[in-house]
């Protein structure tokens, strides 16, 4: 199993440096399963928008992008992939998306056979324990009971720590009060920050520096 997790996946150079260190393949050659977030429309699936965005990635051979759509979700069983991505938006709706056409249990499979797994942000929370600790920072608004998530990682993770634009005192009080809570172990994730998981490894990156 591998993931890679962090704030702002390809957005940030830190980020996407270790993103490009951890992956097995040249990113070119890579296929890969990207699921866009709650705003993804029929329209936007089936135009060049999530296609135009991973060549800017580092995607270039088209052939080897697969844009989920939600409402074919069998038609992205068992296909022949290195890479899951995920990458911003709302957790809850993203989450309950994915839930709601059963492809979690997917994502699961493909990470536990060898696919890994890219997520930013909202990509990140949702292979974590649980997400409830983000009620404060993201608008439930599918209204969702069932916070847990996907299990992968063993922790939950309070994702743009320190950034203004993000609302940093929250983020460092809803950090403050999961630490009290005790019930998982807590990580944050500064948009410069990674974390990368290898089986039961859990590697930090401070920028592009491991942090073991």
């Amino acid at each position: 199993m591998k993931l890679i997790l962090s704030s702002c996946d390809f957005l940030n150079e830190n980020s996407k440096k270790v993103i490009l260190e951890n992956i097995d393949k040249n990113i070119a050659e890579c296929k890969v399963l990207f699921i866009p977030n709650e705003n993804a429309t029929q329209e936007k699936i089936c135009s060049d928008k999530y296609y135009n965005r991973l060549y800017s990635d580092g995607f270039t051979n088209r052939k080897n992008i697969y844009i989920f759509n939600e409402f074919e979700s069998d038609k992205y069983r068992n296909l022949d992939i290195d890479l899951i991505y995920i990458s911003g938006g709302n957790t809850f709706a993203t989450l309950n998306k994915l839930k709601k056409c059963g492809f979690d249990k997917d994502i699961i499979n493909y990470i536990k056979k060898s696919v890994t797994y890219i997520g930013g942000s909202c990509g990140a929370n949702i292979v974590t324990q649980n997400i409830e600790h983000l009620l404060s920072l993201d608008d439930n608004y599918v209204d969702i009971k069932n916070y847990d998530a996907l299990g992968l990682f063993d922790g939950i993770i309070i994702s743009h720590y320190g950034a203004s634009e993000y609302n940093a005192e929250l983020r460092e009080k809803v950090y403050n009060d999961a630490i009290q809570f005790g019930k998982y172990k807590v990580y944050k994730l500064t948009n410069d920050d990674s974390i990368v998981v290898i089986d039961d490894k859990v590697i930090i990156y401070k920028g592009s520096d491991k942090n073991e």
